[in-house]
């Protein structure tokens, strides 16, 4: 199952620029229990079913609550459950809620209300699609139980109900979810901060307050699983695109954490007094891709596809970045991650940079010139990553028209199966090192940016998924990859850490990639 692939991971990482002053003073913050963050960007999609993006994840687990969770170990817990059963033979799950539990709006959490964020969920998740597939009934028991029904047994169950990866399978009131594809428009969970919709400003601050109603569990904190205890008022969620601009205010002290630190500062921050710098590196790290459009446009080409691999070396594009040797792997062919239980260098062979080969095979496809428009994002490490693409494409022979933008805009241009053919991107180790929850492999044949589809990619993801023991799940694994390596869903650019920093006031904080603010504490 998927929690043995990931029972050997620890808790995840996740030139000069002038001194810029921020609008939030260190002299104005009059509470100390008030806590601002400068997350990897603005949220912008506030509805944990309806993205993968990695801010709306972190968004979800603090708002928003889940059936199950996951420990550092990769073991799952139950989180919003108290007691589970499954009938012998496998046919039938029965799950009974924790007594208390309570929405943001003071309503009680009923099990109809989960019956239908997981009909709701599953629409759009792989995994969810995956155990519908094996689903013939959902429905309430009584207020505070329901029942899973199945035509075949689903050993994946737990490791779905609990799993870390984007899209989250969060809890919401029946009564707030809208029809089809629709975002919510009222953001209530029963997670441990409540969304202060009256606080948000977009383009600046979003606001999160303790929800004093949150019943914590009685085991101890480990990663997303046991208790979630609450010690600060409110975090205040600054919105700083600029790195250097939020790396001065954390000097300063004007923040106290910012996810991701920019890689040309990490020596002064590291210097800096009153500044901690978490590095994790191993598993704690993070995968570059180059998504590419296979609905639309020169990449539904396979053969298109296939010249990219022969015009990115990982090494180039991590020495452009700036990023040091302590914090990454170098060039890593696994798509399931290097130094992972599923790491594999099988149908790699053609992942190598040569330009000329390249553009001798890029004339034999159907490319004709047509513009490749590369969208990146402004001032990020991936606009970097794309830069150095771009300009080997160039020199292969691809028309190249780079557009740059913010994250946000990213999100919804990806959206659309036409205007766009590539885009460079990163993701936690965590969701990237399992074929069943990397997003460019578990989402084969899905409807998900990209829309990458391999007819032996999708036989060999059913195959994984119902493998008995870890090594034939490795093999299979292997054998994903080799397809990989021919459709060509993604290319990497590289495995690599990006260290976050937080002010010495902050304590307890979870040494993790996942931005985590409850358990912490602030000194005045």
């Amino acid at each position: 199952m998927l929690r043995r692939d990931l029972s050997k991971r620890g808790v995840l990482l996740g030139g000069a620029a002038a001194l810029v002053s921020v609008a939030v003073p260190t002299a104005s913050r009059a509470a100390p229990k008030s806590m601002i963050a400068v997350l990897e960007s603005e949220v912008v999609i506030l509805d944990p079913h309806a993205t993968t993006a990695a801010i709306t994840r972190t968004f979800a687990y603090h708002v928003f609550d889940t059936l199950f969770s996951m420990d550092m170990a990769g073991t799952i817990h139950p989180q919003m459950v108290d007691t589970f059963s499954t009938a012998s033979d496998g046919l039938s799950w029965q799950f009974k809620l924790r007594d208390g539990l309570a929405w943001h709006d003071g309503a009680p959490v009923k099990a109809s209300d989960c019956v239908a964020s997981l009909k709701r969920w599953a629409r759009g998740d792989a995994l969810g699609k995956m155990l519908m597939a094996a689903v013939t009934g959902i429905e309430a028991v009584d207020e505070r139980s329901f029942r899973i029904v199945l035509r075949e047994p689903f050993p994946l169950m737990l490791d779905v109900l609990g799993k870390p990866n984007a899209p989250v399978p969060a809890m919401m009131p029946e009564r707030i979810l809208p029809p089809g594809d629709e975002r919510i428009k009222e953001i209530i969970g029963s997670g441990p901060f409540k969304f202060k919709a009256s606080a948000w400003r977009p383009g600046d601050r979003a606001v999160l307050e303790r929800f004093e109603q949150y019943k914590p569990r009685s085991e101890k904190p480990d990663f997303l699983a046991g208790a979630k205890v609450v010690k600060v008022d409110e975090v205040v969620l600054r919105v700083m695109p600029d790195d250097a601009t939020a790396a001065t205010a954390l000097i300063a002290g004007e923040i106290d954490y910012m996810q991701y630190l920019p890689f040309d500062w990490l020596d002064k921050l590291e210097k800096a007094s009153n500044v901690n710098v978490m590095a994790l590196t191993g598993l704690d790290m993070f995968q570059g891709n180059f998504r590419l459009n296979h609905a639309t446009g020169p990449f539904a080409d396979r053969a298109v596809r296939e010249v990219l691999w022969k015009l990115v070396d990982q090494g180039e594009v991590l020495q452009a970045i700036g990023i040091p040797d302590r914090y990454l792997v170098k060039n890593c062919p696994s798509f399931f991650m290097c130094d992972a239980p599923l790491s594999s260098s099988e149908g790699a062979g053609t992942a190598r940079l040569a330009i000329d080969e390249a553009r001798a095979a890029l004339k034999k496809t159907s490319y004709k010139g047509e513009p490749i428009v590369f969208l990146t994002v402004a001032g990020s490490i991936s606009q970097t990553a794309g830069a150095v693409l771009a300009d080997n494409m160039r020199k292969a022979g691809f028309t190249v028209d780079e557009q740059v933008m913010d994250w946000g805009t990213v999100l919804a241009r990806r959206a659309k199966k036409d205007g766009w053919g590539i885009f460079p991107v990163y993701a936690n180790d965590i969701d990237m090192m399992s074929p069943l929850t990397h997003f460019y492999i578990g989402n084969n044949c899905a409807n998900y940016a990209g829309w990458s589809c391999d007819a032996a990619i999708s036989e060999k993801l059913t195959a994984y998924a119902k493998a008995p023991d870890p090594v034939m799940r490795k093999r299979i694994a292997a054998e994903i990859q080799v397809e990989a390596y021919k459709d060509t869903p993604s290319v990497m650019w590289g495995q690599f850490s990006r260290p976050a920093g937080y002010r010495s006031r902050v304590k307890s904080i979870v040494q993790s990639s996942f931005p985590m603010f409850w358990q912490l504490t602030l000194d005045a």
